[in-house]
């Protein structure tokens, strides 16, 4: 009887256990995973494309059926509302799986797991810039901005650690994890009404789903495309060979400056190319119309020309109608004196046919 109890048992556990092996999606979208993410890409970011977008930067998501784990890019993305700032998302190590932490919007930056995802988001907060009197001031100093567009700008270098780290880690906890706990403003930060990703980002993360060469079952942790300037973009962005994205120094600024005026010419080029084409497509939609509405135009001059002719075949079959009839009442009255002539005759005295002269006639 113990042995069949035993044997139970181990059944039970394994069957309990046996769902830790692959990624699990329950009620809220949470998702695990029984392997760690890989290392953060190293890559160039793109400029901010328009004046009011925050950044979000790239992340390692989660697909079960598709391959594993493949990297969404980082890509400038416009808030639900003004005031709003981005929490990235994270993986956090609990209960022996890698647990994902969906980002969201809300007045300030909450716990990211302690992640350096580089260009503002060190680890703790964002030092990439921040909202005055509604509208967002970018610190160049960290992020990269199209200034032909966008000229609400100031340099902090303070924020910028100049100790070149290597390490990329994507995850909290676990072994090889990043050890940071959320501090007493991020915990406030956490209880505070937040907004989930918009439809936009959303659609950003499906994209990447959809791009066999962005899992690192095919990369090997080197994706395509790590990031773009904005949602739908197809131009990729190259990677770097070095960790300026984190840690940007005195050494190496005239490089980025060089490369974010490059940026800047491409992304000028890319956006001429996008206005033309949008100015060829209303060109085309207006030559559309005023096709469909030449086509409606004979249309109801066809159909207004062909009521008049059925209101005129009207007409004309209802006059001969009535000529008809009118001829056909003709030929039904007699041929015989109308009675008003006849009654006249039999009002006239008759003739005395013994007199003479019409004299009465005398008795002898």
């Amino acid at each position: 009887m113990k042995k069949l109890i035993r044997i139970g048992l181990f059944i039970a556990a394994i069957i309990f256990a046996s769902p830790k092996i692959y990624a699990q999606v329950s009620v809220g979208l949470s998702i695990s995973a029984n392997i760690a993410p890989p290392a953060i890409p190293d890559y160039d970011q793109p400029p901010c494309p328009v004046d009011g977008y925050l950044w979000q930067p790239g992340y390692w998501a989660y697909d079960n059926y598709s391959g594993g784990y493949y990297w969404v890019p980082g890509v400038w993305v416009a808030p639900p509302t003004v005031g709003y700032l981005w929490t990235p998302c994270y993986w956090g190590y609990s209960g022996g799986v890698y647990v994902y932490h969906a980002g969201y919007w809300g007045p300030h930056v909450g716990f990211y797991g302690g992640i350096n995802y580089g260009y503002g988001y060190f680890g703790s907060g964002f030092a990439g810039g921040g909202w005055h009197s509604g509208h967002f001031r970018y610190n160049t100093a960290v992020v990269h901005v199209n200034t032909t567009v966008i000229r609400n700008t100031y340099v902090d270098r303070t924020v910028i650690r100049n100790t070149r780290v290597n390490n990329r880690v994507s995850y909290n906890g676990g072994r090889g994890g990043v050890t940071a706990r959320p501090n007493s403003q991020q915990q406030q930060a956490m209880r505070e009404r937040h907004v989930q990703a918009t439809s936009a980002q959303i659609n950003h993360q499906q994209a990447a789903s959809k791009n066999r060469s962005q899992f690192a079952s095919v990369n090997h942790g080197r994706p395509s495309v790590t990031a773009t300037s904005r949602v739908n973009n197809r131009v990729p962005n190259r990677q770097p060979n070095s960790t300026a994205h984190t840690r940007p120094t005195e050494n190496n600024r005239a490089t980025q400056q060089h490369a974010q005026q490059q940026r800047a010419q491409t992304q000028q080029h890319a956006q001429q190319q996008e206005r033309g084409q949008q100015q060829r497509a209303q060109s085309q939609q207006q030559h559309a119309q005023q096709q469909r509405s030449q086509v409606q135009h004979q249309q109801r001059a066809q159909q207004n020309q062909a009521q008049q002719q059925q209101r005129a075949q009207q007409q004309h079959a209802q006059q001969s109608r009535v000529q008809q009839q009118q001829r056909a009442q003709m030929q039904q009255q007699p041929r015989s004196q109308p009675q008003h002539m006849q009654a006249q005759h039999a009002s006239q005295p008759h003739a005395n046919p013994g007199g003479r002269g019409g004299e009465p006639q005398r008795h002898r």
